[in-house]
C-alpha cells in the first residue's frame, strides 16, 4: 500500500474549511495510488490551544459529526482509508485529542486518544488510555501523536504487537524533532509515516517535512516546507500468508458445506478456463457465496462478477507451492529457504493455511455488459516478477482506469465482509485465518477441507 502524509496549514478554528481541504487531499493523494493518508495533529481545527479550551464542547467533534462529512466522502469516493486529529469528546471528561481512521468505505474503522500530553495540552484535553492499533490493506498499524512518539514504550509496545507501520501526527516546530524518527525506525525496527504540522499554532508555528522513514532506508519520502504530499510505498511490510502470525490463528470449523455456484447461484458468472473435470474450482463456502451474491448487488450498474476460481484441494495446493517455490529457487539460487518461502507466499499461500483449501477464497474479476473484461492493470494470476508488483492491489504506476476498477471490485467486495490478500488484486476470502487476523476475529471458522462429490 502507498501511504501519504498530508501537509498543509489550517484555519484556525474554522473545521468547515479545513474539512474540505483536507478531502481535496484525499483526492489528489488517491489520484496518485495511496490507499492511506494521513493528516498533522488537530489538522482539523488547528494547533489552537487557546481557542479549544475556550469553547471545549464547541470544538469537540464526534465521528460522525457533520462537519465531518466532506472526509468521509472523499473516502468513500476514491477507496482511500484516513487518519484525521481533532478534539474529540471524551467518556470520561474531555475533549480527548483524538484521531480518528476512517476506513475506505468513510466509516470509523477505529480511534485512537493522545496518551501522552505535552505542557499546555494537559489542562485542555483528557489523556487517553488505549493504544492505537488497526490493520488496512494488509498493514498491521501502530497509531501514536506526537509527543506519544517520545516515549520509548509507546514503540516497543508497538514492536511487541507485530505492527510493522507507526503512523505519527504532530505538531513540531523544529527540523531536529522530525529528523528525529530516523533513529527510532532503525531502533524498533518499523516504519514511520510522519504528518506533521505547517504554519501558526498556538505555541509557535510547525515546521512541516512531513514523511516517511525506513529502518533500512532512513528517510524516504518528504513534503518540505510547503503545502503537498509525501508518499511512501509500504508493500514490504505487508503481512503475508507465510507471517507466522496467520498460521498462530486457531481454527473452530463451523461446518458449513462447500456448494457449487454454478447450480447454486446461476446469477454469479464461473470461468471455464480451469482445467478441471470435477469442478473442484467453483465450489466455495456458502458464507463466502453469500457475500458475492450481496457484493455483486452492490457494484454499477453494468458490471458483473466472474469466480475464477475458488476451492482448490489441499493436494493441488501444495503442488502449486512446491512448483513456484521451485521456480523462485531456480532464478535466485542464493535465496535462503525463508526468504524463498516468504517470496513464494506472496503468490501462492503455504498448503497448512492456505484459504483457498478451506473454501474461503476467491479469485474474481470484473465483467462488464458485453462480456469483456475492464482494465485491471494486469492479468488475473500474473506473478509479482512477471507484472513488476503491479499485481499488489495498491501498486504505483497504475494507469487511472485500472486504478479505478480495483477501486469498484474492493468496494463491492470490502463492503461485503471479504477481505484482499494485498499481493493479488483479484484474490478475496472470508472466514480463513488471513480473514480472522486482518478483521481481528479470535478464531478463523474454515479448515483445510476435502471436497466429496
Amino acid at each position: 500500500m502507498i501511504v501519504a502524509a498530508a501537509q498543509f496549514a489550517p484555519v484556525p478554528l474554522d473545521a468547515a474549511a479545513n474539512a474540505t481541504r483536507m478531502a481535496g487531499l484525499i483526492t489528489e493523494a488517491a489520484g496518485r495510488g495511496a490507499g492511506l493518508v494521513v493528516f498533522a495533529e488537530l489538522a482539523l481545527t488547528g494547533y489552537e490551544l487557546d481557542g479549544i479550551a475556550a469553547a471545549p464542547d464547541r470544538f469537540a467533534y464526534a465521528a460522525d459529526d457533520p462537519v465531518l462529512a466532506p472526509v468521509t466522502a472523499a473516502c468513500r469516493a476514491t477507496g482511500t482509508a484516513a487518519v484525521v486529529s481533532c478534539p474529540a469528546p471524551a467518556a470520561d471528561g474531555g475533549p480527548a485529542l483524538a484521531s480518528y481512521v476512517f476506513g475506505p468505505d468513510g466509516a470509523l474503522l477505529t480511534r485512537y486518544d493522545k496518551q501522552h500530553l505535552y505542557g499546555p495540552e494537559k489542562a485542555v484535553f483528557t489523556p487517553g488510555r488505549a493504544d492505537g492499533r488497526c490493520t488496512l490493506g494488509g498493514l498491521r498499524i501502530a497509531l501514536a501523536t506526537c509527543y506519544d512518539t517520545a516515549h520509548a514504550e509507546v514503540w516497543e509496545r508497538a514492536a511487541a504487537d507485530g505492527c510493522g507501520v507507526l503512523l505519527a501526527s504532530a505538531f513540531h516546530g523544529a527540523a531536529e524533532r522530525t529528523e528525529g524518527y530516523a533513529a527510532d525506525t532503525r531502533t524498533y525496527g518499523l516504519h514511520v509515516i510522519l504528518a506533521n504540522g505547517l504554519g501558526p499554532g498556538s505555541p509557535g508555528p510547525a515546521c512541516g517535512l512531513s514523511g516517511a522513514w525506513s529502518p533500512a532506508g532512513g528517510r524516504i519520502a518528504d513534503a518540505g516546507a510547503g503545502t503537498g504530499l509525501a508518499l511512501a510505498d509500504l508493500r514490504e511490510r505487508i503481512t503475508l500468508m507465510t507471517d507466522p502470525a496467520v498460521a498462530a490463528v486457531p481454527v473452530v470449523e463451523c461446518g458449513e458445506p462447500l456448494v457449487d455456484v454454478r447450480t447454486a447461484a446461476p446469477e454469479l458468472l464461473v470461468s471455464e478456463i480451469r482445467e478441471d473435470p470435477a469442478g473442484a474450482f467453483a465450489f466455495l463456502r456458502a458464507g463466502v457465496l453469500e457475500r458475492l451474491l450481496r457484493a455483486q448487488g452492490a457494484l454499477p450498474d453494468g458490471l458483473r462478477l466472474r469466480l475464477a476460481e475458488g476451492y482448490r484441494p489441499p493436494a493441488l495446493q501444495r503442488r502449486y507451492f512446491e512448483e513456484y517455490t521451485d521456480e523462485l529457487r531456480a532464478a535466485y539460487p542464493e535465496w535462503p529457504p525463508a526468504r524463498l518461502r516468504d517470496a513464494a507466499g506472496r503468490y501462492v499461500s503455504p498448503p497448512e493455511i492456505a484459504p483457498h483449501s478451506a473454501g474461503g477464497a476467491v479469485d474474481l474479476l470484473l465483467v462488464a455488459a458485453d462480456g469483456s473484461e475492464p482494465d485491471m492493470g494486469t492479468r488475473l494470476n500474473a506473478d509479482p516478477e512477471e507484472s513488476g508488483g503491479a499485481c499488489c492491489t495498491h501498486a504505483p504506476g497504475l494507469s487511472p482506469e485500472a486504478r479505478a476498477h480495483r477501486r469498484i471490485l474492493g468496494a463491492a467486495l470490502s463492503g461485503a465482509g471479504l477481505v484482499n490478500y494485498p499481493t493479488e488484486w483479484w484474490h478475496w476470502s472470508y472466514g480463513d485465518r488471513y480473514w480472522a487476523l486482518m478483521t481481528g476475529a479470535e478464531h478463523c471458522l474454515y479448515g483445510p477441507k476435502e471436497l466429496s462429490t
